[in-house]
């Protein structure tokens, strides 16, 4: 902790320039809107419609008989029908060999909550890798993964995008949770170590995309003629094994701009990463990691930080960092990092 603070306060002067010229840039600069699956920049007063709580109902606009079948996914002897992936209180488990057993706060949400609380497994799933939309917590430092419940907890965790829902989800289920429930949760996902998840292709076109707004693209056709454009789109390789039975051994392939991986790799040696995040960036104290991880989730991370929507203990160290830089040099950063094969080894559990 020490360290962390010395840290600090050699920065706070650098800190508060960049915060200033970061508020300029941050107003010139639109969103990148692909980070938030999004075709629009947000209005003034747009917000997050709130999420609805977890339910077993049946959807009016869909086939009862299609809701409450079973459904399977290869290699698991599993059976769950849409009603139970859907059921966030009581999170599926497609392959519970793949991680420890899911304490409470993992299948089932907040005890203080009760029926309408929403397990943490039911988003970032039972392996902790999450999906674009939200965060991959698998692998991170038990101290990482707490500061971050608090920081929600706090109203320090805010998206540069007011529409994004899940956002004040999060932060009303951290603020539900107890020290002891964000402890559990932390070393849950924390005893688990981070493996390739996202497959990054560079081109300069991409298939026909479906834009399931504010969530993530579908990849609907299967010849590359829409442009990339300087985005990255990340989308499920099996759209069916990823989005509707949320099977957690389905990855992702993010498409990302041609040259972009050679510039990230040489930012991220520029900006010294590595002080912080680990030689190998798969975190290093504290510090999460952030190879092999989502290019969107880190965008929009990478984007609060420098448009100062996002705060807490660890994101003063950052702000300098991204003060000075564009929506391209961020673009292809993350690309590079999403690049990054994770080596094979024991995630760290400091706290």
């Amino acid at each position: 902790m020490k360290q962390h603070v010395r840290l600090v306060l050699c920065v706070v002067g650098a800190v508060f320039v960049a915060a200033a010229a970061s508020s300029i840039n941050a107003q010139v600069e639109p969103l990148p809107l692909w980070a938030w699956a999004r075709s629009t920049q947000p209005k003034p007063g747009d917000k997050a419609a709130p999420q609805a709580a977890p339910t077993r109902n049946l959807r009016p606009n869909e086939d009862p008989q299609e809701q409450t079948k079973p459904r399977a996914v290869p290699a698991s002897g599993a059976s769950y029908s849409l009603v139970d992936v859907r059921d966030g209180h009581n999170v599926i488990d497609w392959f519970p060999g793949d991680h420890p057993a899911m304490p409470p706060i993992i299948k089932n949400g907040p005890a203080s909550l009760g029926e309408t609380a929403r397990g943490c497994g039911s988003c970032h799933l039972p392996n902790g890798k999450g999906r674009p939309e939200n965060a991959p917590p698998a692998g991170q430092p038990v101290g990482y993964n707490i500061q971050t419940l608090r920081d929600f907890r706090d109203g320090k965790r805010v998206s540069a995008d007011p529409r994004k829902p899940n956002v004040p989800t999060m932060t009303a289920l951290a603020k539900a949770m107890t020290e002891e429930e964000m402890r559990q949760a932390a070393e849950y996902f924390s005893s688990m170590a981070w493996t390739p998840w996202i497959r990054v292709v560079e081109t300069e076109r991409i298939p026909e995309m479906e834009l399931e707004e504010g969530n993530m693209y579908i990849t609907v056709g299967k010849e590359p003629h829409e442009p990339l454009d300087g985005r990255i789109v990340e989308t499920p390789e099996d759209a069916y094994q990823a989005n509707m039975v949320r099977n957690p051994r389905s990855g992702w392939v993010a498409y990302v701009p041609v040259g972009s991986l050679a510039k990230g790799e040489k930012l991220v040696d520029a900006g010294r990463c590595v002080t912080c995040h680990g030689t190998d960036l798969m975190g290093s104290g504290d510090f999460p990691g952030i190879a092999g991880r989502s290019p969107s989730y880190m965008m929009r991370q990478l984007w609060d930080m420098k448009r100062g929507t996002r705060n807490g203990v660890y994101t003063v160290l950052m702000k300098p960092v991204v003060a000075n830089l564009s929506a391209d040099d961020l673009t292809a950063i993350v690309a590079y990092l999403a690049s990054i094969k994770p080596p094979t080894r024991t995630p760290t559990s400091s706290q």
